[in-house]
C-alpha cells in the first residue's frame, strides 16, 4: 500500500471514530437515507444562513461503516471549511459539488476527487474502485441533495 492510501485510509479512520458535525437538533428538516444492502444509515441536515441563500452548518446523525459515516462527517467539514472561509454553498454551488462527487464515485476509479476542491473527502476516491461501497459513501450527499429538491418544490 502506498503511503497516500495509508493517509487516505487514515483520514476514513479519525473521521468515522471522531466525525465533525454529529448531533441534530430539533427542528431540523432533515432527510433520512439508508442503504438496504448493508444497513448503512444517515439523517442530514443543511442549516441556512438567515436569509436563506447560503449553507452555514451541515449536522447529521447515523450509523454503519467508517465509509457512509467518514463520508457524512467530512462533508460536514466540507461546508464548515467552506463557510468560515466565507465561501458557504448556495443551493447552486452545492449541487454542483454533489454532482462532481458523484461523477468521481461512478468512474471506477478513473476521476479522482480534486483535493483543491474536497479537501480531506479526497480521500473518498479510493470508494470509487469498490462498486459495492459506493452508495455508503454517497447517503449524506443523497440525503443533501434530497433537501435541495425539496427545499426548490417549496418555493
Amino acid at each position: 500500500m502506498s503511503g497516500l492510501e495509508q493517509l487516505y485510509q487514515q483520514i476514513i479512520m479519525d473521521h468515522s471514530k471522531s466525525p465533525h458535525g454529529y448531533g441534530l437538533a430539533e427542528g431540523d428538516v432533515t432527510s433520512h437515507q439508508r442503504n438496504p444492502v448493508c444497513g448503512d444509515e444517515v439523517t442530514l441536515a443543511l442549516r441556512w444562513n438567515a436569509d436563506g441563500t447560503r449553507v452555514e452548518e451541515v449536522a447529521w446523525e447515523g450509523s454503519g461503516c467508517s465509509i457512509s459515516q467518514a463520508s457524512a462527517s467530512l462533508f460536514a467539514t466540507l461546508a464548515a471549511e467552506d463557510a468560515d472561509a466565507g465561501n458557504a454553498w448556495t443551493p447552486d454551488d452545492l449541487q454542483a459539488f454533489i454532482d462532481e462527487f458523484r461523477e468521481a464515485l461512478r468512474s471506477r476509479g478513473q476521476i479522482p476527487l480534486d483535493e483543491e476542491r474536497f479537501g480531506d473527502a479526497a480521500a473518498l476516491s479510493g470508494v470509487s474502485k469498490f462498486v459495492a461501497r459506493v452508495k455508503c459513501a454517497m447517503l449524506a450527499w443523497v440525503a443533501a441533495e434530497d433537501l435541495l429538491t425539496r427545499r426548490a418544490a417549496e418555493g
